[in-house]
This record gives structure tokens, sequence and C-alpha cells, in this order.
């Protein structure tokens, strides 16, 4: 198994996949890391839709990635959607977001799909966490109940030889941290 630094440094957002299916083995791996991601009231809000037939792909992508979200329709290519999902309990997410204005159910989901393209990578997988859709059409696509929320799309899949590994251009630690307040 990788180094976790390395998965961390290595993992880059892929928009160009090989077309070979991904075994549903190597799937499975990836959401039982995102099942293992910790949540606020231990709720587990996350859900998860797994499109990995070409033709269920085409029909949803040119449904949720069209007219204003049509610079997304490259997505439609990858082997493998992961359609991620909130189930809102009461708790945890109705009332902590009423007393706080937190939504702690998108940072739960966030943790979980970060475990998941991490542990992607380490498989050799290209992932690219995906937000730029059209949330209501996916939610009619699947018939989704009101308690289930759309959060986004994890495309997924082998990256196309093509794909380069480029250094990220991240700001430097100075830039970013504060130790014990805001002034300098």
């Amino acid at each position: 198994m990788a180094d976790i630094r390395h998965v961390i440094e290595a993992r880059r957002s892929v928009r160009r996949f090989d077309p070979r299916p991904v075994e549903r083995d190597k799937i499975r791996l990836c959401l039982e890391a995102a099942r293992l991601a910790p949540s606020a009231e231990n709720s587990q809000p996350w859900r998860f839709l797994v499109l990995d037939d070409p033709d269920r792909i085409r029909d949803f992508s040119s449904r949720v990635f069209s007219g204003l979200y049509a610079p997304t329709r490259w997505a439609a290519k990858a082997p493998v959607l992961i359609v991620i999902l909130a189930e809102l309990d009461f708790l945890a997410n109705r009332a902590g977001k009423f007393i706080t204005g937190v939504p702690y159910y998108l940072i739960d989901v966030g943790i979980a799909g970060e475990h998941l393209v991490l542990r992607a990578e380490s498989l050799g997988l290209g992932t690219c966490w995906i937000g730029w859709m059209d949330m209501r059409k996916a939610r009619r696509f699947f018939g989704l109940p009101r308690r289930i929320r759309v959060c986004g799309v994890i495309a997924m899949g082998y990256p196309d030889s093509s794909v380069r590994k480029k250094t990220k251009k991240r700001k430097a630690l100075d830039e970013i941290v504060r130790w014990n307040g805001w002034g300098e």
C-alpha cells in the first residue's frame, strides 16, 4: 500500500480517462474508505449511487451536464460516475444547521469524498470531484426522496495515457497559517 503522503501529493483531478472499465472490487475499496470517514454525531449521512453502465452514464450526463453546466460534459466519458448524496437526520443536520448555521452534512460528505479519492489514487485510479451540475435534474433522474440531497459527483477511471502529472500550484504554508490569533 502506498504511503499516505505520497498519495496526497500525487492525487490530481483527472478529466480524461482510458475507456476500460473499472473493476467493481476497486470501486468497493474506494467506497469502503468513504464509509470509514468521521461525521458529526456519527450521523454518517453519505450515500452513493454508482453508475458504471455506459448507457446509464450517457443518459445521466446528457441531463445534468447540459446548458449552463455544459463545461462538465467531459464527465460523460468517465467509466464510473459516483453520485454523492446525503441523507439528512434531524439532530446533526437540521438542528445543527439551525443552531450554528453550518451545514454539517456537507463537511461530512466532503471528508468521505476525500477518503474515496485518496483510496482511488492509491489503486491507480484517477478521479475528479464535480459540483458544476444541475442538482435538480440529478434528483429527478433518480427519483430521490426529499430527505436525500445531491452533493456532487466523482468521475472515476484509469487516467488516459496523455494525462501528465503537473506540479500542484498551492499557496505556501506561511500564507495560510496563523498561530494563536489572526494578527501577524
